[in-house]
């Protein structure tokens, strides 16, 4: 004998309006046998990144799916998890025929490849990165963290206009929302095997990371500040220390000089002061 479908599924069922992405989420979590806080928030979190609870689940298209899909996508545990919550939610739709569509095979989760270290390897190279460029690193990723509720708004104001199919206001919203989480991924990746560079080693003598150097060429002098590749900006005086100036400076003092191949040539340089701030 079939199981009975509960109270509260008869009732949405029932309903002559259309069945909310929102009300299809209640009825999965309420036939869980166990019910699990991650599982819950996941699913909520899908909810706003569709456009909010009161869109009409039939309305979800696969490509929204596979985009849902690859946006979220990222390193680590967290994000297999959060996919496959969506997979299993929606899985549970086309079964109870909710949804037409088989959505979940639209639904592609790449798990994470192993880390070097836990194949007997040295590990990944540690990203050094100085203290200030860690700062500037760790304050981004809040403030981008902060934004996700202002763009989770975007996206439902957005998706309030029921054609989905032309609506230029949502598939920006959703851009903005995909560039800020995968900035936010970008940055996790990073302090991750992030190195504050050693403080002692700027003793001002030699070029270090974090050094500021005075260097002059045939153009006359111009300071730089030596930081990691992701912090470079040669507009603020900023080089990097893999660059080719960077390369040749990088543990040299005061008085000597440096010849630095470029696309454009070679230029002699002379470090004329190193210091540590």
């Amino acid at each position: 004998m079939p199981r009975q479908a509960p109270k509260m599924e008869k009732t949405l069922l029932a309903n002559a309006n259309p069945l909310t992405l929102m009300d299809a989420v209640e009825l999965y979590v309420k036939s869980l046998r166990s019910k699990d806080s991650n599982t819950q928030q996941h699913l909520v979190g899908f909810v706003r990144w569709m456009g909010g609870e009161d869109r009409p689940v039939d309305a979800i298209q696969p490509s929204e799916i596979g985009e849902f899909g690859e946006q979220t996508m990222g390193s680590g545990t967290q994000a297999v998890e959060r996919l496959q919550s969506v997979r299993k939610f929606l899985s549970y739709a086309k079964k109870k025929d909710l949804t037409n569509q088989n959505l979940a095979q639209h639904l592609r989760i790449r798990k994470g490849k192993r880390s070097v270290r836990n194949q007997g390897g040295d590990g990944p190279k540690a990203v050094e990165v100085t203290r200030e460029g860690h700062t500037a690193l760790v304050d981004e990723m809040e403030q981008r963290k902060a934004e996700r509720g202002l763009l989770a708004s975007e996206i439902r104001r957005a998706a309030a206009d029921k054609d989905v199919r032309e609506n230029a206001p949502l598939e920006a919203a959703r851009e903005r929302h995909g560039l800020n989480e995968a900035r936010i991924r970008a940055i996790e990746a990073i302090l991750k095997d992030a190195r504050i560079s050693d403080e002692s080693r700027k003793n001002g003598s030699t070029v270090a990371m974090g050094a500021k150097v005075v260097l002059k060429d045939t153009r006359g002098e111009k300071t730089y500040t030596v930081v990691s590749a992701m912090e470079a900006s040669p507009a603020e005086g900023k080089i990097s220390d893999v660059s080719p100036l960077g390369k040749a400076i990088m543990g040299k003092a005061a008085g000597q000089s440096v010849e630095v191949k470029t696309p454009r040539g070679t230029t002699q340089y002379r470090i004329v002061k190193v210091s540590s701030s």
